[in-house]
């Protein structure tokens, strides 16, 4: 795409000469032939350059540059002064006054195609700067968006089921503790957070009256239960942001020992961010009030984390997950 070059000159002559110095450069050329008309068409075109004469009657170009830096859409516009003045008072007030640039007449049409170039590629480097600022700034904005949407999704999991009110908070804050822990870094505990958040999506998938159900479920209905991990691969998998969070919802029903649910990973094969979920998500499981049953003490639920370590869980995970328990203890 072209520059865009305003010329502003209240002598035809002196724009016609820079018409002749610029044509075939690449640029489009547009005119104004007094001070007020140069605000107007500054305002209207937003061009990338101005080049601005100063000797003019009524608003001279000084003042014409000085009401550009004013006016905040138009102020960063790069502007370089032409006038016949060729002494050192009139260069400070151009420079004074906001101008970039300050070439006397006679031009020299190498010097000013030169000094030209220079401002517009300048100018380009800043404008695609300012992009790129500007697209990592929306890129934030939505990445905040989607982040406000998953947590909104999390809460109205809790909210159908009351049982687990909370639950889905409480073991995302663990799950941050214990994975900081393991040296996890800032993108995969960003992930880890909103895998966590999400870890139970897929139960939108079991009919309440499984979910809710205050008895222990028959063997046909743990068919069915046992199938959420698949529902939330299916709803997350499609969302490209999500991917990189799916370990969790996915796997966090896998056991150390192989005998887990949907996949029957054993031991490795299991992602870490689902292991050290998967001990938080039963701690806390275990130390609140259930319809079925009450919450442990702490040392009930301390000593089947340690049944279970090699198991259900793995010893490097209950490792670390004892050093976070002394951790909360103490402070």
């Amino acid at each position: 795409m072209s520059s865009t070059i305003l010329i502003v000159d209240d002598e035809p002559a002196g724009r016609h000469t820079l018409e002749s110095i610029l044509e075939g450069q690449g640029y489009r050329l547009e005119m104004a032939g007094n001070g007020q008309e140069a605000l107007e068409k500054a305002a209207k075109l937003l061009p990338d350059v101005i080049l601005l004469d100063v000797m003019m009657p009524d608003i001279d170009g000084f003042e014409v540059c000085r009401r550009i830096r004013n006016n905040p859409p138009l102020a960063e516009i790069p502007i370089i002064m032409l006038t016949a003045l060729d002494d050192k008072q009139s260069l400070l007030d151009g420079l004074e006054s906001g101008a970039d640039d300050y070439i006397t007449k006679p031009y020299d049409r190498f010097e000013l195609r030169a000094r030209l170039l220079g401002i517009t590629r300048l100018n380009r480097y800043r404008k695609l700067l300012d992009d790129r600022a500007n697209i990592d700034k929306a890129h934030i904005q939505l990445l905040s968006a989607y982040d406000a949407t998953i947590e909104g999704w999390s809460r109205a999991m809790d909210l159908r089921d009351k049982e687990t009110e909370g639950h889905t908070q409480r073991v995302t804050a663990l799950t941050e503790k214990l994975a900081r822990l393991a040296g996890t870094g800032a993108i995969d505990l960003l992930n880890m957070r909103r895998g966590s958040l999400l870890h139970d999506i897929g139960k939108m998938g079991v009919p309440d009256s499984i979910l809710h159900k205050p008895d222990k479920l028959t063997d046909e209905e743990w068919v069915v239960m046992r199938q959420h991990p698949q529902h939330a691969y299916d709803m997350i998998q499609p969302i490209e942001y999500l991917r990189p969070a799916l370990d969790i919802p996915y796997c966090h029903h896998e056991k150390w020992d192989g005998s887990g649910y949907p996949r029957g990973l054993k031991s490795e094969e299991i992602p870490l961010s689902a292991r050290i979920f998967a001990i938080n998500d039963v701690w806390d499981a275990v130390t609140s009030d259930r319809p079925y049953r009450l919450a442990w003490d702490k040392q009930k639920a301390l000593d089947y984390i340690r049944e279970q370590n090699g198991r259900h869980f793995d010893p490097y995970v209950v490792e670390l997950f004892y050093k976070m328990i002394d951790s909360l203890v103490l402070a």
